[in-house]
């Protein structure tokens, strides 16, 4: 037993080093941007991560039909950038059409939106979500967000948008909290298969005869006897092979943001993610009472949360982006957060993308900002440059999958 331990773990040693010495820049070069930085750290103990390959393999011979991939993060991953670019490239592996992606109505809930899918209504929404005390809510769930409606009658939809990702799905999960004053329905031009409440997972299924992209529902309320229909988002399937990914980005979300959602396990447990990613940081490191000890602890909880629903799930910690306070205050509390991750790592038996020596370390986001790639606040990217993150992010993966494939 010791001795195939030792096997694998020599192994993936081995393959970090071919991935340092074989990396090369998928986008433009930029002179300080560290190219070299862009791999996958491994814990000594890299069995769920060869576990999850394992599972990418599956897709790409046809054994398996889905790898769920959850990625949480703040207005990072909220942009829908970041997570555009993984979405083409894991897709692309195979040239997969199905899979699926989450979707939660953010311009229902008057914040903004990622571009390869679009909501609206007609009534009046108001929101909750975990990263602020003026709009928490206990009952959030695995999205961190929801929109609240009262109005007695009322229309809801959600429509994907040109991409190359994900274009149609036959199956669609409404997450609501089943509130009986409150009843919805499929608009009458849409035909559908079957209709399934399913109220301990908390969600209405509907499966349809074709592939569509885009639904409408009705909402009424029946009576006045308890408010609030509250919409936690929707599940959007396509029953063909691919990848499915659940983008949970809240604006402000900070690391223990999500462990403030009483549901957070129970909806987790309805998409049983195969990978997480967490790319949380920046909003914990802008505050002054930072401490990597609570780092750590919020980490701790927040995976455990994970596994108690997907056991052999595989972890990807994202160190924090360099940042600025005030856009005038080089912050120096990622390096920090940057050491946490790497204890984290051993830890849980996870993987690390080292973000912040990537772009380049202490004050490189204002080299970032001069040339457009971030914000005037020197802490969000520009649209290129998320998709610069998500493109190096994918090529930091792919190098360490295809080393450690059976694929050829």
């Amino acid at each position: 037993m010791h001795s195939k331990i030792f096997k694998i773990v020599s192994f993936i040693l081995f393959s970090t080093t071919v991935i340092r010495a074989q990396q090369a820049p998928a986008v433009r070069t930029y002179s300080f941007i560290n190219y070299n930085e862009n791999y996958l750290r491994h814990s000594k103990d890299s069995s769920l991560t060869l576990n999850f390959y394992k599972k990418m393999d599956e897709l790409r011979s046809g054994k398996r039909n889905k790898v769920v991939i959850a990625h949480y993060g703040g207005s990072h991953i909220q942009a829908g950038n970041w997570g555009d670019k993984l979405m083409l490239n894991f897709q692309g592996m195979g040239n997969f059409e199905g899979g699926g992606i989450w979707a939660f109505p953010y311009k229902i809930a008057k914040t903004n939106s990622p571009h390869f899918f679009k909501s609206y209504t007609d009534g009046k929404w108001k929101r909750f979500r975990c990263a602020t005390y003026k709009e928490m809510c206990v009952n959030l769930g695995m999205a961190g967000i929801a929109a609240v409606t009262n109005d007695s009658a009322n229309t809801f939809g959600v429509k994907l948008t040109k991409n190359k990702h994900h274009e149609k799905f036959n199956t669609i999960k409404v997450y609501h909290n089943f509130n009986e004053s409150f009843d919805f329905v499929l608009a009458p031009h849409i035909s559908v298969c079957s209709r399934m409440d399913s109220v301990e997972k908390g969600f209405t299924k509907f499966v349809f005869d074709d592939f569509i992209d885009s639904v409408n529902f009705i909402l009424w309320r029946k009576d006045t006897i308890k408010k609030d229909f509250m919409l936690y988002g929707f599940s959007l399937e396509n029953s063909k092979p691919g990848f499915y990914y659940a983008s949970f980005g809240v604006n402000g979300a900070a690391s223990d943001s999500y462990l403030k959602c009483n549901l957070f396990s129970d909806q987790l447990s309805t998409i049983k993610p195969d990978l997480v990613i967490f790319s949380l940081g920046v909003n914990d490191t802008q505050g002054k009472d930072f401490t990597k000890e609570d780092y750590i602890e919020n980490y701790d909880s927040l995976i455990a949360a994970v596994r108690a629903v997907s056991p052999d799930c595989a972890i990807l910690l994202t160190t924090t982006s360099d940042n600025y306070i005030r856009r005038k205050t080089a912050n120096k509390r990622p390096i920090k957060a940057q050491d946490a991750m790497f204890e984290l790592m051993e830890k849980h038996k996870a993987s690390v993308w080292d973000l912040y020596a990537v772009m380049g370390g202490y004050k490189s986001i204002y080299k970032w900002y001069r040339v457009g790639l971030a914000s005037k606040d020197k802490v969000h990217f520009s649209p290129r440059g998320y998709q610069i993150l998500g493109q190096m992010m994918f090529d930091a993966i792919d190098k360490s999958y295809k080393a450690n494939s059976k694929l050829k």
